[in-house]
């Protein structure tokens, strides 16, 4: 299949179809992100991606997920978008998902109507980077939208019937605004209440602004045991119905794996036991990075 760059895409969907259907991110400001700092965002063109399809048809026929690629393809114009979905069920009438990264930028330009129609032709999950449910934080980092337009935006795509899959970033807010952003994440998480969460631990990107403010000292990583304490706080302000909480990304220290809310208490516990020493946390050369 004809990938352009580096392709990401999220560890639970590993055993998909990887099809590239855009290039680069169209927001592409985020100060903490290098992943498509140097790629023009561009749809790619139809006859590319038939041909991959046409490849998947006869190499892929055990693989019942497709993951459209890259940051979020969303974005594309919604006729661009079904004509997308009807080439897939053509090209691989066994697929049963179609899953994709979005943001609240690409959401807010889709009706509820139209995401209705998605998930009609497929679209089964949406993974989305929340990171800070504190707008300082997500100005500071320069993300799209204030919490609210981005609760707004999650809420709309699970009215429609889309599944969600947030990813926070711990020690985003530096020192300064840890425990802030730990609480208001842990709102957000609350009110949007998605299926699927995932903690990382944030680690700078060489030559990304944020990692400039960490050289100049304007921002100041958080230790491991300063991490554990804002994943604490901030499982403690998460009150989630249903749905999972991943911290076991090889970035973090305590790998956790949590299922709301009835598994909430113990994490909590967990994590009390790792800060006194009675669970040793993952030593740097364990993580595997």
């Amino acid at each position: 299949m004809y990938h352009e760059g580096i392709i990401i895409r999220p560890p639970s969907e590993a055993n998909s179809i990887l099809l590239q259907v855009t290039t680069g991110c169209s927001h592409n400001r985020c100060t903490f992100c290098g992943v498509y700092r140097d790629i023009r965002f561009t749809i790619k063109d139809t006859a590319t991606v038939q041909k991959d399809l046409e490849y998947a048809a006869l190499y892929c026929k055990e693989q019942e997920n497709v993951f459209l690629c890259d940051g979020d393809a969303l974005i594309m114009p919604q006729d661009k978008l079904l004509h997308l979905f009807d080439m897939i069920h053509t090209n691989l009438p066994w697929v049963t998902r179609i899953g994709t990264y979005a943001n609240a930028k690409s959401l807010s330009r889709k009706s509820i109507d139209e995401l209705k129609m998605l998930r009609e032709q497929g679209l089964r999950i949406i993974h989305l980077g929340l990171e800070s449910g504190d707008n300082t934080t997500l100005d500071r980092i320069c993300k799209w939208g204030t919490s609210e337009e981005i609760i707004c935006q999650c809420k709309k795509a699970q009215d429609a019937g889309i599944n969600l899959f947030l990813t926070v970033l711990l020690g985003i807010a530096g020192h300064e605004r840890s425990e802030v952003h730990a609480i208001k994440t842990g709102e957000a998480l609350t009110e949007i209440n998605p299926n699927y969460v995932g903690a990382l631990s944030f680690i700078p990107v060489d030559n990304t602004p944020l990692e400039h403010e960490i050289h100049s000292g304007v921002f100041s990583l958080l230790s491991p045991v300063e991490l554990l304490k804002e994943l604490r706080r901030m499982l403690e302000h998460t009150n989630m119905t249903r749905g999972y909480f991943y911290a076991n990304h090889a970035s973090n220290y305590l790998p956790l794996r949590i299922r709301f809310p009835r598994e909430k208490q113990k994490a909590l516990d967990t994590i009390d036991s790792a800060l006194t020493g009675n669970i040793r946390l993952t030593p740097e050369w364990m993580r595997g990075l």
